[in-house]
């Protein structure tokens, strides 16, 4: 575990798994914005460093850098030792993906059992192993398919889980939205600056819709900061009116 901090804060922890330079990186940036120590966590530590500095240096904050692999529950565990030793984690984000080896589009038929058993342990059981982890969060975000089951069991006891569908592809972050001076520079850059290895590694969530049209189009997909908005919007909905799953897409999706 690396430390990259300028400043204390009196709010909980804020842990996003899953962090590569756009989605992971944006909603850390975000919720460093408004006041959290922030745990970033992904399986490439320097890299993952690289972001930790930047973002503790741009938004004043206590940033920690976290390595885990989701694919294994032993990683799991020793990384959620250390989120819990910085303290209350109040804030949880599972954002880590296994990107598929096929080349789109491709026919079911050839799709490889291990490159489909491997993304479905990184995207379904990490998010259960770091949902048994977290002991204790106000706020769960991107459980994926048992956000549902996570809502009856844990929404009484002050829990918000919600479900964040994302149907279009990422781009780079625009100037001017989301929290803090990050959206300049260094957006979508970062992945520039990785090994090739880094291609397979966990890293962020970033799905092509069913919808067509992809991502913005034009524009160069959806923006990472607008979508980490709508995660800090999530996170301080009034209790009587929780989302418990939302769909975003650009304005350009084609619908069938």
């Amino acid at each position: 575990m690396r430390s990259m901090a300028s400043s204390g804060s009196n709010r909980g922890i804020a842990a996003v798994v899953g962090v590569g330079p756009k989605l992971g990186r944006s909603i850390a940036r975000k919720f460093a914005h408004e006041g959290y120590t922030v745990a970033i966590l992904a399986r490439d530590l320097g890299r993952l460093s690289r972001f930790a500095d930047e973002i503790a240096r741009e938004e004043k904050a206590q940033v920690f850098a976290i390595r885990i692999d989701c694919s294994e529950s032993r990683s799991v565990k020793e990384a959620f030792e250390g989120v819990l030793s910085l303290g209350f984690v109040e804030v949880l984000v599972y954002n880590a993906y296994q990107p598929m080896s096929w080349q789109y589009p491709t026919n079911f038929a050839d799709i490889r059992v291990d490159s489909f058993e491997k993304s479905l342990s990184v995207s379904s059981v990490g998010a259960f192993h770091c949902a048994q982890h977290r002991k204790g969060d106000n706020s769960v975000h991107r459980l994926l398919g048992f956000a549902e089951r996570h809502c009856w069991e844990f929404q009484p006891l002050g829990v918000h889980v919600a479900h964040v569908i994302i149907d279009g592809l990422i781009g780079p972050p625009r100037a001017g939205i989301g929290g803090g001076s990050g959206s300049s520079g260094s957006g979508g850059g970062g992945g520039g600056s990785s090994s090739t290895g880094q291609r397979t590694s966990v890293g962020e969530q970033v799905q092509s819709g069913g919808g067509g049209g992809g991502g913005g189009g034009g524009e160069g997909g959806m923006d990472p900061n607008a979508l980490a908005q709508t995660y800090w919007h999530l996170h301080v909905q009034d209790r009587t009116a929780w989302t418990q799953e939302i769909d975003l897409r650009p304005s350009n999706s084609r619908f069938f």
